[in-house]
């Protein structure tokens, strides 16, 4: 029997009822078919078909030329690698812009393979969450550093650091689980902020760069791998790959040391 087989594939309302039973999420970037039976087959709970591809993949500067067409392409064949884990395709720049843009790409990434999408933001954001919703879509919501803000950011920083963009954070995590997502990505976010909001957030937290405290954790697969793709590496990152010594056995070390709390230590968090 396939380890395929042996694993119950995820689906969107076990997401709650993991973090009832206390079991922390694994979630990974992946972006073909290869590499997501590796992290399928090591039971990752949950694949990110992420706008990072245009960063580590394409080799660009930023996430923001990532066009739809290219989610659609690599969610098709992540889904064909990996059938149980549950995955999730990334709105790229714009494409999430009004409903009715959000709903046609959306219905294209599910087509692919996706079981949920992607979006950052709040503001004008929670209408199109709460219109993806109403159409039977599940979305993930992403808050904190959101990379498609690089522009008016300045950068890639931490969010959440002054007291008033604290209490921006606190209410557009509450917003966005009213609106109908499933699940909040917090990323670059202080660590207590981060426990914080996942303490009060009616939904599972998944962080990165956001400390310990929240219900799962993710990394870009190719900064798991230690891989060199021209970037800065960030506070967050940890390279698995010298501890798992193979890209299966570093996949492996990710889930265990996120299901055992022992990843992010106060190594790999802001304050």
């Amino acid at each position: 029997m396939s380890v395929h087989a042996e694993r119950k594939s995820w689906s969107v309302p076990q997401l709650a009822q993991a973090r009832a039973a206390g079991q922390r999420l694994a979630m990974l970037t992946c972006y073909d078919a290869s590499f997501a039976r590796v992290l399928d087959d090591a039971g990752i709970d949950l694949i990110l078909v992420g706008d990072s591809l245009g960063m580590v993949v394409q080799g660009h500067a930023s996430t923001l030329p990532v066009r739809v067409e290219d989610i659609a392409y690599h969610t098709a064949a992540v889904a064909r690698g990996a059938p149980r884990a549950l995955k999730i395709a990334d709105f790229p720049f714009g494409a999430d812009a009004t409903p009715a843009l959000a709903l046609e790409a959306a219905v294209r990434f599910i087509q692919a393979g996706a079981a949920m999408v992607k979006l950052e933001g709040a503001g004008h954001k929670l209408e199109v969450i709460r219109f993806l919703v109403e159409r039977e879509i599940p979305v993930c919501a992403h808050l904190g550093l959101t990379p498609q803000s690089v522009l008016r950011m300045g950068g890639f920083k931490v969010q959440g650091r002054e007291q008033a963009a604290a209490e921006r954070l606190r209410a557009d995590a509450l917003a966005v689980a009213e609106a109908g997502a499933a699940l909040l990505v917090l990323e670059g976010v202080p660590a207590a902020l981060a426990a914080e909001i996942t303490a009060a957030s009616p939904i599972p937290t998944i962080g990165i760069g956001a400390g310990p405290g929240c219900d799962g954790q993710v990394l870009v697969l190719h900064d798991l791998l230690g891989i060199d793709t021209g970037h800065r590496k960030p506070k967050f990152v940890k390279d698995f790959l010298a501890e798992g010594g193979s890209i299966a056995g570093a996949v492996r070390a990710y889930l265990q040391a996120v299901r055992s709390g022992a990843f992010p230590t106060e190594e790999h968090s802001y304050a």
